[in-house]
């Protein structure tokens, strides 16, 4: 019976490996791990680094959803990201676009006051990532208490991409509306801080009340879309970092969503 057992499994291992030729390097398998030790560890690294940019994009597709941290095996991936020539050439795309989409749509505004764009505020107008750098660029669970002590201080420096297309909307004769996550406690300490940056000569900024704090943020934001249209304005577009600055009605006639891979609001 041991001889029957030993050509059996003599037998799989060769069907094994008609059916499972060998893979070019290009392609990382499973199979790869049983190489030798040194040649193990380069294919575990470029694995991992596969999987990072992977889960990077598919937070960016809306298809990774709800993470309250980052993975940790990734945290030192997505802070070279965000600090890189890469990050920032990746908001410059998403802003040229929203430039493109001005050239087409302007000779459609009515010049009645009434033709209005949307941005949200944190890491959309002003950054948050000299807070995230200090804690663990979102591999920690967000301290809400000690992000908006940082708020506070009114020191998020301004994107230069989007303070650019702010004046530039502006300039089209749009009226400029920020919606953001930010408590009204906060109001004072974001006037501040838009001001000092550069935005200026907006129409409205939009913070949660109290009575907001217990809603979904797509809601909270939907709700304020709703109560600019009831108003009479059109929206003519919205720029923000999280899928939850356009899921809802009323939408815009054009979205455009900056990158973030630091943390997620719904």
């Amino acid at each position: 019976m041991a001889r029957n057992w030993l050509l059996f499994l003599c037998g799989f291992a060769v069907t094994i490996m008609m059916i499972c030729p060998a893979s070019s390097s290009a392609d990382w398998n499973i199979l790869n791990q049983l190489r030798k030790r040194s040649e193990g560890a380069v294919s575990a690294g470029r694995s991992l680094k596969n999987y990072c940019e992977s889960w990077r994009f598919n937070v960016e597709l809306n298809n990774v959803r709800g993470f309250e941290v980052v993975p940790q095996e990734c945290t030192d991936y997505i802070a070279k990201y965000m600090t890189s020539t890469q990050y920032k050439s990746d908001c410059q795309r998403a802003v040229e676009e929203c430039q493109l989409y001005l050239t087409t749509c302007c000779c459609a505004l009515k010049g009645d006051g009434k033709d209005a764009w949307i941005f949200d505020v944190d890491d959309t107008l002003i950054s948050t990532l000299p807070y995230f750098k200090k804690h663990g660029f979102g591999g920690n669970k967000l301290n809400l208490t000690s992000l908006e002590g940082w708020m506070e201080k009114s020191k998020a420096p301004a994107l230069e991409h989007t303070l650019r297309l702010f004046h530039e909307i502006k300039k089209k004769g749009f009226k400029v509306f920020f919606i953001s996550t930010r408590r009204e406690s906060l109001r004072d300490a974001t006037v501040d801080n838009l001001i000092k940056e550069g935005y200026h000569g907006w129409s409205g900024l939009v913070l949660r009340d109290l009575e907001d704090e217990n809603k979904h943020v797509k809601n909270y934001k939907a709700e304020a879309r709703k109560r600019l249209v009831n108003e009479g304005y059109r929206i003519w577009g919205i720029v923000g970092d999280q899928w939850s600055s356009f899921d809802g009605t009323p939408g815009a006639k054009r979205t455009f969503k900056l990158p973030n891979s630091l943390y997620y609001i719904s």
